[in-house]
C-alpha cells in the first residue's frame, strides 16, 4: 500500500558533507549501525537485529528512527516514528510534514555521523530515498524486509538495486527475482520463524485474560497504524455484534498495539456495543486464546498463521488509494499469508467487499464447519513450513556484521 511514496523531494547527497565523500569504515571497538524503521513491526525487527548484533558485537553503537522496542533494545533514538507510520494516499498527505522532516533529519545524520552501516527496515519508499542520499554520502546500505516489488510496481526493483548494497529478503521466492535483476541478494529467513509463541499455556492464559474455557473466543486485530484502526475496528465490532445475534456466548478479545494509544481505541468500542476483553499487546498470548480471528491484512496474518488460528482478513483504504493502487497489483491475493502460500487459504475480505454480514458468514463457517477449519489448520501449517524453521533474526544479524567489516 502507498505509503511516503515519491512525495517527499530527495535533498541533493552533499547537503551538510561535501560532494562525493569516501565510505570510512570505522575501524574503532566500537562500530555504529543507524537503523530505519517506520512502522511497529519494522520498530520489532530492528530491535531483535540489534540485540543479535549486540551478541556478537558488545560494543556496538546503535541509533537512528524507531519505537519503543528499538528503544528498549538500547538504540539511541533520533526520531520517533510512531507518528508517521502511515498507509493511503491521504494520511500520506495529512502527514507530509512531518514525514518530510523526519527524512531530512535522517538524511542528515546518516551524511553526518557517517555510520558504518545503514540498515533499513522495511518502510519502503521513505526508506529508499534514505537510501538513495546514505549511498551518495558513501554509507553502506543493508535493506531489511524487501519491498514488495514483485507484486506491484515491479519497474521499482532497479530503484532499489541502485540504492543499496544489500537486499536481505525474508522468503525464498524473492531471491529469485533480486538474482534476476543482478542486485545483491541474500535470503535470511523470516523473523518470525521460531519466534511466534505464547508466553504460558492456553489454560493460564485464559483464567489470566478472564475467559470462559467453555466459550468460543474470537480475536479482533485491526492493526498498528491508526488509520487501519480506525477503519477496521468499526467493520469488525459491526461483523462481531451480527455474530453474538445468533450465539451469544461468543467472547472477543483485541491485543491493543503499543502505536495505538486509548484516546484512539476507547470511543471505537465505546460505540458499539459488543463487549470487547482489551490486552495491551501480548497479540501471541491473546491468539493463543483465540478459536478464530478477525485480522487486517499484514504482519499479522503471518503471526496468526503460525499460531495455527483460522482467521478471516479484512483491509480497506481511502478510495482514491484503492483506485490509484489497484491497476499497479500483479497478484491475486494481498494478505501474506495467502502470498506465502502462493494461493489463498483463508478468505480476504478487501475494501467494499470488507461488509460485515459477508464477513459474519465466514466467520460462522470457521467456528462450526468442523471439516473447514481442519482444513485451515492444515494450510496454516503448510505456510508455517514454507516460512521455514531457520533463525531469520540471527542471520540477519550475521549478514549485518559481516558488512561491517567487509573483506
Amino acid at each position: 500500500m502507498l505509503s511516503a511514496k515519491d512525495l517527499l523531494p530527495l535533498p541533493q547527497a552533499g547537503e551538510g558533507r561535501g560532494e562525493g565523500a569516501a565510505l570510512s569504515i570505522n575501524t574503532s571497538t566500537s562500530p555504529h549501525v543507524i537503523f530505519s524503521a517506520g512502522e511497529a513491526s519494522g520498530d520489532k525487527h530492528a530491535a531483535a537485529v540489534f540485540r543479535a548484533m549486540r551478541q556478537r558485537l558488545p560494543t556496538l553503537r546503535g541509533s537512528g528512527m524507531g519505537g519503543a522496542a528499538m528503544r528498549d533494545a538500547g538504540i539511541e533514538l533520533d526520531v520517533d516514528s510512531s507518528h508517521i507510520g502511515v498507509v493511503g494516499l491521504g494520511e500520506v498527505l495529512r502527514h507530509y510534514g512531518a514525514i518530510r522532516h523526519a527524512l531530512k533529519t535522517m538524511q542528515q545524520m546518516v551524511c553526518s555521523q557517517r555510520p558504518d552501516l545503514l540498515i533499513c527496515v522495511d518502510y519502503k519508499e521513505f526508506n529508499l530515498k534514505l537510501a538513495r542520499h546514505a549511498k551518495a554520502c558513501g554509507v553502506r546500505v543493508l535493506f531489511y524486509v524487501s519491498p514488495q516489488v514483485w507484486a506491484w510496481r515491479p519497474g521499482r526493483v532497479k530503484k532499489y538495486g541502485a540504492a543499496i548494497d544489500m537486499m536481505a529478503v525474508i522468503f525464498p521466492f524473492e531471491t529469485r527475482f533480486y538474482e534476476a535483476h543482478n542486485i545483491p541478494v541474500r535470503y535470511v529467513g523470516h523473523p518470525l520463524a521460531g519466534r511466534v509463541q505464547a508466553s504460558a499455556p492456553r489454560a493460564a492464559l485464559m483464567q489470566a485474560f478472564g475467559l470462559n474455557a467453555q466459550h468460543p473466543v474470537i480475536g479482533l486485530l485491526p492493526g498498528s497504524r491508526k488509520a487501519e484502526v480506525q477503519r477496521l475496528l468499526p467493520v469488525m465490532l459491526h461483523t462481531a455484534a451480527l455474530l453474538l445475534q445468533t450465539q451469544p456466548d461468543l467472547q472477543f478479545i483485541l491485543p491493543q498495539a503499543a502505536t495505538i494509544p486509548n484516546e484512539l481505541l476507547e470511543p471505537l468500542l465505546a460505540a458499539s456495543a459488543v463487549p470487547v476483553m482489551r490486552v495491551h499487546e501480548r497479540s501471541y498470548d491473546v491468539l493463543a486464546c483465540c478459536d478464530t480471528a478477525l485480522v487486517a491484512s499484514g504482519t499479522a496474518t503471518l503471526e496468526t498463521a503460525l499460531m495455527g488460528v483460522p482467521m478471516a482478513v479484512v483491509y480497506k483504504v481511502s478510495p482514491l488509494t484503492y483506485t490509484l493502487l489497484k491497476p499497479l497489483i500483479r497478484i491475486p491475493n494481498i494478505a501474506l499469508v495467502n502470498i506465502v502460500a502462493e494461493r489463498r487459504v483463508v478468505q480476504e475480505f478487501v475494501q467494499k467487499a470488507a461488509e460485515p454480514h459477508a464477513i459474519a458468514q465466514e466467520m460462522q463457517r470457521l467456528l462450526h464447519d468442523a471439516d473447514y477449519r481442519a482444513q485451515i489448520r492444515h494450510d496454516l501449517a503448510e505456510v508455517q513450513t514454507r516460512l521455514g524453521t531457520a533463525d531469520g533474526v540471527n542471520t540477519m544479524a550475521q549478514l549485518a556484521c559481516e558488512m561491517l567489516n567487509p573483506v
